[in-house]
């Protein structure tokens, strides 16, 4: 991979990225100048659209919708002095494809502090929701936590990672902070953003871009039109994912259902070169095969797509350097 243009942080990967707090602060330094000339500011709220393009375009492999799909609407959203509802994306597709990566990029683009900002809030089933049996306190638990930190902040984001892990019922509580009339205590819930990651509809997607594939079309060719439906309807058929009879889906509460498609050999190529730029290492071809040879791929006629996507690419460099 290139050395990065200049504005654009050369982050390879999600652990990176994480680490990386004095680079943070001298990032946002530019963003909080533009803060002082603009009036979207609120809370640590100070979005940098140019360097989130710019890492996105140069880190974010195979992924033309989801890139134009994010930037499009948070832009529109950010700028609206008083939006009409909540920002809400659903984030689909298969492991590896840079789902969790994405969402880490938008904390850091859209607010000083990142994913250490107060006021941005991470979940996880496995860390805030591990027992199914505790659904009735969990759903009290959410609801309270969501409405005091937006009481704070009205400018605050909300990931909720994993949706398909989650135990049914919960997302039930989100449903009045997700619509266009919640506004409460003169605090406007309208400014806050809620991200939705899951791997439902992985499958539809994989289906679509093969088929493209086979025919011979341009992957860039596929359009959110061709996807859309077929995620809508795995996650509407699949009682373990979060959404499930929420009424999330059924009064079109998201705004943008954002695809990530499967990754292919050139991609995973593209990701470990990254990786090793993020090392401070030059490209060594020897590690780059040895990193493709290692993983696998499917379908088992085609072999097109990577089983893992980027996922294990740092831990498969490490073997192998």
């Amino acid at each position: 991979m290139a050395a990065a243009t200049r504005g654009c942080w050369p982050w390879g990967s999600f652990l990176g990225l994480l680490g990386l707090a004095s680079a943070a602060a001298a990032a946002w330094d530019l963003a909080s100048l533009r803060c002082n000339f603009g009036d979207f500011c609120e809370c640590d709220f100070r979005p940098d659209f140019p360097g989130l393009e710019c890492d996105l375009a140069q880190h974010l492999a195979g992924q033309h919708l989801a890139k134009a799909l994010v930037v499009k609407t948070l832009k529109a959203f950010a700028r609206d002095p008083a939006p009409t509802k909540p920002l809400v994306l659903s984030l689909h597709g298969w492991t590896g494809t840079g789902k969790s990566y994405v969402s880490s990029l938008l904390a850091h683009y859209l607010f000083r502090g990142g994913l250490r900002s107060p006021h941005v809030h991470h979940f996880s089933p496995v860390i805030h929701f591990p027992h199914p049996g505790h659904i009735d306190r969990y759903k009290k638990d959410l609801k309270s936590w969501i409405q005091g930190n937006l009481t704070a902040c009205g400018r605050s984001l909300f990931l909720f990672d994993e949706m398909d892990k989650l135990p049914p019922g919960l997302m039930q509580v989100l449903r009045p902070f997700l619509g266009p009339s919640w506004v409460v205590y003169g605090t406007n819930y309208r400014k806050a953003i809620f991200i939705f990651i899951s791997n439902t509809g992985g499958e539809q997607i994989n289906q679509v871009v093969l088929e493209v594939w086979r025919s011979r079309r341009d992957r860039e060719d596929i359009s959110l039109q061709e996807l859309e439906p077929a995620i809508s309807r795995a996650v509407l058929d699949n009682p373990h994912h979060g959404f499930w009879r929420s009424g999330i889906l059924e009064e079109h509460l998201l705004d943008a259902v954002v695809p990530f498609l499967p990754l292919q050999r050139h991609h995973v190529r593209h990701c470990v070169l990254n990786e090793l730029a993020q090392l401070g290492l030059e490209p060594r071809e020897e590690v780059v095969q040895a990193v493709l040879d290692s993983s696998t791929f499917f379908p088992e006629d085609e072999l097109l797509f990577s089983s893992n996507g980027c996922k294990t690419v740092a831990s498969r460099i490490a073997f192998f350097l």
